[in-house]
């Protein structure tokens, strides 16, 4: 605990609030700090004028890029890379440092949505930002339900008006409960990488707004999708999916991995189902002797800045996430 108190001011608020019961005037002061001191402070001066980062919505602009490529999309594509400030060598992958996921990084921070410096930032981003498929202005989505439920995501904790895409996403679920970002190029089968974002997005919005019934019976659906699948395996055959979704990473990015799945339930507030069990076993046999758990699986690209010391390392934010899922089971189990 003492570690993670240590830590940058989006750690310190985190802990104070999720671990340590700190009083809720402690939390609050220790949580303002983000847009001003460290990670969040950071990130926010790397905005530009225009309220954009890196000039634009989901990839940099081609006058930011290192690579004159046009960039890959959708789950699972690469992106050129990209030259982030303060990193001279180049990095493979999908560069993260455009709006979208500066923004994202924003909210898993944790910053004061309600801070001016925040508002304003939100302000300008509303106003100017334009998403790369066919410029449609931020926070009214596009078409892939991957980027519309990240939209929702920050919509809702950022107090923008996100209802028309919820009801989008609403009318693209799939037969089998969950959504997939190539439904529009005629997939019928969901993604665990969509539905995870999906999920969060109306769960955030829930949680927000007070959602709809419409809404609350869709995610509903979209959490059996999961739990059927125990975060991890096939429904058909019960053999795992992915290997790396066993690793845990951080910033997720779009990817979906086991920690990902954890904490969305635990920020659902029910009981932990029985169908979490064997992921919950998972997370137990991660922490190290000394009590943290690593960063394991660090998704390529480039980015504003890193927050831990690489794969392989005791990481702050996966021992903070850890230790919240794991007190939710614990609590939820008195």
């Amino acid at each position: 605990m003492d570690w993670l108190l240590d830590g940058d001011p989006a750690i310190r608020w985190q802990t104070l609030r999720d671990l340590v019961d700190a009083p809720a005037e402690v939390v609050k002061s220790e949580r303002a700090r983000v847009a001003t001191e460290g990670w969040g402070a950071r990130l926010l001066t790397l905005q530009d004028e225009d309220g954009l980062w890196a000039g634009g919505a989901l990839f940099p602009s081609r006058s930011s890029q290192s690579l004159a490529e046009e960039p890959a999309r959708g789950d699972g594509n690469a992106a050129p890379a990209e030259r982030s400030p303060g990193t001279p060598e180049l990095r493979p992958g999908q560069p993260w440092t455009a709006t979208a996921y500066s923004l994202v990084l924003l909210a898993d921070l944790g910053v004061d949505p309600h801070c001016d410096r925040v508002r304003q930032a939100v302000k300008l981003v509303r106003d100017n930002c334009r998403w790369e498929h066919a410029g449609e202005p931020f926070f009214a989505g596009e078409v892939e339900p991957c980027i519309d439920g990240m939209t929702v995501v920050l919509g809702s904790y950022f107090g923008q008006e996100v209802d028309s895409v919820v009801d989008r996403l609403l009318g693209e679920q799939l037969e089998d409960g969950g959504w997939n970002c190539w439904t529009e190029r005629g997939s019928v089968r969901s993604s665990f990488h969509t539905t995870i974002r999906v999920l969060e997005g109306l769960l955030a919005h829930e949680q927000a707004s007070g959602g709809s019934p419409e809404s609350s019976a869709a995610r509903l659906r979209a959490e059996e999708y999961l739990l059927e699948r125990k975060l991890f395996r096939r429904k058909s055959t019960g053999a795992l999916v992915d290997r790396a979704w066993l690793q845990f990473s951080f910033p997720t990015r779009w990817h979906y991995d086991v920690l990902r799945g954890l904490e969305y339930f635990r920020a659902t507030g029910a009981r932990p189902d029985p169908r979490l069990d064997e992921a919950i076993d998972l997370l137990r046999s991660k922490p190290q002797p000394d009590g943290t758990w690593l960063l394991e699986n660090t998704h390529p690209g480039a980015v504003h800045f890193t927050m831990d010391d690489g794969d392989g390392q005791p990481s702050r934010w996966n021992t903070l996430r850890a230790l919240r899922v794991l007190r939710w089971v614990e609590q939820s189990a008195l």
